[in-house]
């Protein structure tokens, strides 16, 4: 069965996956298992895919405060039951956080990147640095045994360029951030396209991440 390719999904998929992400947190909270995936859910989701959860602190629209965020780089198993597994894990797993509680769900907001299939970046620098576009694809560092990954919204928190992107994903690998330099070090770009919640329980909206990161460079310029 072919893997879910993220320009499949339509709205109303998507937002089924966003809804059953904080089901899936709910549903551990009370009975400390996964969900068990709705039989009614849209065909498309039980083919393998490869996702993201993320859930962030929601102060205001514009701030939110990364809480958790854990996921599946390759399609191992059908898109909704990663969803279900990364949510848990996100909420509960991620080592740079305590574990989510139950006080925290109605403040905090959970979104979605369903993530396409790697593909290899040239080995020499100056082709890698303009092999991807930010907002549209996130990055993998690879070397040996050690491997990093940084989703397309990432730099758009730090409002980085493309050099500052490679660079971070070296360090998120534990490389040095010059590993990009390096044709021994493997490069991969994916395609990823984000989901969340415009606030705590709310309505889901897609994420244009090219947009996003236009306007804050433009703000930056005045």
């Amino acid at each position: 069965m072919k893997s879910v390719k993220p320009s499949e999904l339509g709205f109303k998929d998507a937002s089924f996956l966003v809804r059953i992400a904080r089901k899936a947190v709910e549903y551990y909270f009370d009975h400390g298992r996964p969900l068990p995936a709705p039989s009614d859910a849209p065909s498309i989701v039980f083919r393998p895919g490869a996702a993201f959860v993320t859930i962030t602190t929601f102060h205001s629209y514009e701030h939110r405060e990364l809480r958790g965020c854990i996921g599946h780089v390759t399609p191992i198993k059908p898109l909704i039951d990663s969803v279900i597994e990364v949510a848990i894990e996100a909420a509960f797993r991620d080592p740079r956080f305590p574990p989510l509680t139950r006080q925290e769900l109605g403040r905090v907001t959970f979104e979605v990147t369903v993530l396409g299939p790697l593909e290899k970046l040239p080995k020499e620098p100056a082709l890698r640095i303009r092999s991807f576009t930010i907002g549209l694809h996130g990055l993998v560092a690879r070397k040996g045994y050690l491997q990093g990954l940084l989703l397309p919204d990432v730099p758009l928190e730090y409002l980085w360029d493309e050099e500052t992107f490679l660079a971070e994903t070296c360090v998120k690998a534990g490389l040095p951030p010059s590993c990009w330099l390096d044709p021994s070090v493997e490069f991969f770009r994916f395609e990823g396209r984000a989901w969340r919640e415009k606030e705590p329980l709310g309505e889901i909206e897609e994420r244009d991440l090219v947009e996003e990161y236009r306007l804050m460079l433009s703000r930056l310029a005045g």
